[in-house]
Parts: C-alpha cells; structure tokens; sequence
C-alpha cells in the first residue's frame, strides 16, 4: 500500500473521515497487534490476523498425511468408502450453480412496516462524529433482500474469473477490490441469477444504499450497536471489548483468527458481521453531514468522478468506536485495502432503471 509521513508516524493513503486518533481499517500501525507468535508486525507486512504457531503444526501433520495416506491406500491397508471421502467444496468441484442457489437462499428478506421491521428508523446519532448529524427520520418505501453474510470468496471467485483477497479461505470475505469493481460483481452476479432462473427478470444484485445498511445494522434498535450501548465489560481496558467480541471481528479480538463469515453472533435480524470483519461499500457517494438527505432510503445523488464514497460497518483492524452502528467512514473509489469488502442486495429494479 502506498505509504506517506505524517508528523513521525508512517500512514497509508487511506485515512478515515473522524479526527480521531484511534487507528483505522486503512492505516495498519506495528503495536496494532503483537501475534501468539510473539512476533511484532510492521509496515512492510501489514497482517493483524496473522496466524499462531499451531496452524504450523498443523500444516506440518497435513504434509505427513498426504505423504503417508496414498501408501497406505496402494497397499490395500487403507480404503475410503464415498461416504467417508471429504467433500469437494462448490468452488473447487466447479460447481458454481450451488454456491449461487447458497446465495440466493442465504438473503434475508426485509419488509419494512410489516412484522418485526419497522417503517421508519432514526439515522444518524447524537453521540457519535459530526458525520453522522443531524439524526434523521428514514422512512423506508420498499422491500428488499439483504445478504445474511458479507461475500465470501469462493462466491467471488465464481462470478469475477479470480480471488484477489490476502486472507485466503473458501467462506471468508472477499476483499482487496475496489468501489467500481464491488459494482461490476453485483452486475455480473446479477446476471448469472437471471440466467439460472434464480431471480426474476425484474430483480437485481446491488450495493445497499447507506440508509437501507444502517437499517439493517440497527434491526430495530435505537442503541450504539445492535445490541446494546455498551461493547466492554466492566474491567475492559483500551480496545478491549468483550460485550463486542462476541459479535464483531476488531482490532480487540482479531489476532491469531482468520474466520469464515458467520462465526460470530448475528444481529437480531439474524445477519452477520455487520459489526467489523470488514467495511462494507455502499451505493452513495460521500457527504458530510446528512443535512438534506434524503427521507425515503434511496442513494443520496450520483458519484462525480473525484468523489469519495461511503463505508460502512468497521473492521478487524478497528477500536469499537468504529464499529458502532452509526459510524460512517469515506475513502477514495479506487481504494483497495485488506479489510474492506462488500455485501449485497437483492431488490426490485426500478421502473426508471428498466
């Protein structure tokens, strides 16, 4: 990542909206994390979630096994029934018609006015950066689906031809793509779904709009978090945060895990990670404040070319204050970082985009 000196600290060119001190997904500092390998990570290897010595150990049994297992097999001493065989996951056997049927069967449907989802919610908070005043009524004006996960990588790799995420795993987020190409893999999802019949000819894959997130990251609550005001315990100190921990990926918890989406508690709308693992791109461009929003939950205007955009939801290298349900953070279209994804909706296409 590109680098550049401010005052006697290093700093990526990512840095966050709030002026706060804390640290944020897109500046990675060396005392952000010291692994269970007793290693302290620098700029030149900016991994929070860099791996123990036990996951050698494991690697190291692995190389045993598969060296060993084939003899054992040759000499008739060992045989696999197709039962006890390891599954082939979808993206490995080729079968991308699964992971997107995995897909479509993984949205959660969201009705605004009708059962547990209100029609209006306050956007914004009082207590939080000036960012997110003034707090606002959003009426939401239509139905939608939302992704109960943030993409995961063998759905990427699927759609998009390559996997350009640093932490390699089938189910975990994608990552490493910019604003414009989390767009282009909502479009060619969405037609890949159309052409396996698995959404109609009148629905789309798209960014959510900022307000539609944090709809969905609230679920009906008014609090800091989806869960309550508080993330740390009494006794909690720095970025420890162990109300938190038990729903969010952050900077007071990452170390030493390398998860898949869904490891984690779900908000009470039953979606994951919408508290930290990674940033989350939205649909609007970015605005300072919410002074003349608009009310009905649509995207707020049409991206310039020099425009940032918005982020949403916090990340693994975050405190908790970021991860607060609130938060709003903008960087460049063209940011690509570590810890910075997307998650999806699906939705009727407007009679205007038709």
């Amino acid at each position: 990542m590109k680098q550049e000196s401010i005052g006697n600290q290093q700093h990526t060119e990512f840095a966050w909206y709030a002026g706060s001190d804390a640290l944020s997904a897109f500046e990675i500092d060396a005392e952000l994390v010291k692994c269970g390998c007793s290693c302290t990570l620098t700029k030149s290897e900016p991994v929070v979630k860099h791996m123990n010595e036990f996951k050698k150990a494991v690697w190291a049994w692995q190389k045993v096994a598969l060296i060993t297992l084939p003899c054992f097999m040759l000499c008739g001493l060992t045989t696999l029934s197709a039962a006890e065989k390891p599954a082939a996951s979808p993206a490995d056997s080729g079968g991308k018609s699964e992971l997107f049927k995995v897909f479509v069967k993984e949205l959660v449907p969201i009705t605004p006015g009708k059962g547990k989802f209100p029609r209006s919610f306050q956007m914004g908070s009082t207590k939080g950066e000036p960012a997110e005043r003034p707090v606002h009524k959003v009426t939401m004006s239509d139905d939608f689906w939302m992704s109960r996960y943030e993409v995961p990588q063998n759905l990427y790799q699927a759609v998009m031809g390559n996997n350009p995420s640093r932490w390699g795993g089938p189910r975990n987020s994608a990552e490493m793509f910019d604003w414009k190409t989390a767009r282009e893999f909502c479009v060619k999802l969405t037609d890949e779904l159309r052409k396996a019949k698995l959404i109609a000819a009148d629905e789309e894959i798209r960014l959510p709009s900022e307000a539609e997130w944090e709809y969905c990251c609230r679920a009906g609550t008014n609090t800091e978090y989806s869960f309550g005001d508080q993330p740390q315990k009494p006794g909690d100190e720095d970025k420890q945060a162990r109300i938190l921990d038990e729903y969010a990926w952050h900077t007071g918890n990452a170390a030493g895990n390398d998860p898949p989406v869904g490891a984690l508690k779900p908000n009470p709308w039953g979606l994951y990670d919408m508290h930290g693992y990674l940033w989350e791109f939205v649909a609007d461009p970015w605005h300072d404040s919410y002074e003349n929003a608009p009310g009905d939950g649509s995207v707020w205007g049409s991206r310039t070319d020099d425009q940032p955009v918005v982020v949403r939801g916090g990340a693994w290298t975050d405190r908790f204050e970021q991860l607060r349900s609130a938060f709003r953070n903008r960087v460049t279209a063209t940011t690509v970082s570590p810890a910075l994804g997307l998650r999806c909706v699906k939705a009727k296409v407007k009679k205007s985009e038709n």
